[in-house]
């Protein structure tokens, strides 16, 4: 596989914007191109600055470290634009370039049973679209794109947070096929109650959510228990824009009400060694990105819940009411 980092593109707002200076974020598989990319921005004499920190989606936009630094614009790459910002912002999405005849020819098997497939794909892979409709089509499948809901860029994208899109068609929809990488298939897993296939391109795999969800669903059962049982809790709110679900300030309200002790706690980004700093917060409830909670179950010594499992624990939300809904 190869990316196309749309040089083109990059050259030409670079020529209509003429910055000086600029800040460039990199998801953390491309960082390795960082060289490339950098000689490409200082081949047009602009000052070029490679942002160090995650960026794990558009909504990660480096606005406070754009504004310490003084530069002029941030180039954002691998992602769609997420939230309108105060800061000139230029995305550049970029492209898969590979050969997906063999996966799609492999997902025939899987897709046997299924006539009508509601279908969704990563940004690198847009430009494949209409090929692969044309492809199942061919083969007798009906291919419908997930609607444009929410902060996604079109019909048929599909991003971490919002799976609107995709519960929209799912009563018109046998199944539903994801095109990209397992991170955006198991979110939707969790969104809809139909069965959700992978088309991994980066692993050439095609494979069935099913025993991931139930994994989930349990790991998520549990840390609700814990967040019960926990006398003191942490709230944490990230400090980026995009990364903003719910107000720490009412939560904080409702878990005193609720019996339990609680603090707010602000990060940049939340990981395993900030946490083990708080000793005593025996759970937290994030109100950041709801995949960390859900992906990072492992990584953490202590329970973290999304907000929307912590209603379930505070008994503002059932169970039931939870998995109907969607757990993201």
């Amino acid at each position: 596989m190869v990316l196309d980092f749309e040089k083109e593109k990059l050259i030409r707002e670079l020529k209509l914007k003429k910055p000086k200076k600029i800040l460039i974020q990199l998801p953390e598989g491309i960082k390795k191109n960082a060289l490339e990319i950098s000689k490409i921005v200082e081949g047009l004499g602009i000052r070029c600055i490679i942002s160090g920190e995650t960026a794990w989606g558009g909504c990660s936009i480096a606005i406070q470290e754009a504004k310490a630094l003084g530069v002029d614009l941030i180039v954002h790459f691998g992602h769609a634009e997420f939230i309108k910002t105060n800061f000139p912002t230029v995305y550049i999405k970029m492209k898969d370039i590979l050969d997906l005849k063999p996966l799609l020819e492999r997902s025939l098997k899987e897709l046997k049973k299924y006539k009508k497939i509601g279908f969704s794909y990563s940004i690198q892979n847009q430009h494949e679209v209409k090929d692969i409709k044309n492809f199942y089509e061919q083969k007798g499948k009906k291919l419908i794109l997930s609607e444009k809901v929410g902060l996604v860029e079109g019909k048929g994208h599909i991003i971490g947070c919002q799976y609107g899109g995709l519960k929209k068609i799912e009563s018109k929809v046998d199944c539903f096929l994801v095109l990209g990488n397992r991170f955006h298939s198991i979110g939707a897993s969790l969104a809809v109650k139909k069965p959700v296939i992978l088309l991994d391109v980066y692993n050439q795999e095609v494979s069935e959510m099913d025993d991931i969800k139930d994994k989930i669903l349990k790991q998520r059962a549990f840390s609700i228990e814990k967040l019960k049982e926990a006398k003191k809790v942490g709230i944490i709110s990230e400090i980026k824009s995009g990364q903003i679900f719910g107000s720490a300030e009412i939560l904080l309200k409702k878990i005193k009400k609720y019996g339990k002790e609680g603090i707010i706690i602000t990060m940049s980004e939340i990981t395993p060694e900030k946490i083990m700093n708080f000793y005593d917060i025996e759970a937290f409830v994030e109100l950041a990105c709801p995949r960390i909670a859900i992906d990072d179950f492992h990584k953490y010594h202590k329970p973290i819940l999304t907000l929307k499992e912590a209603l379930v624990a505070l008994g503002e939300k059932s169970w039931e009411e939870l998995l109907e809904e969607g757990i993201l």
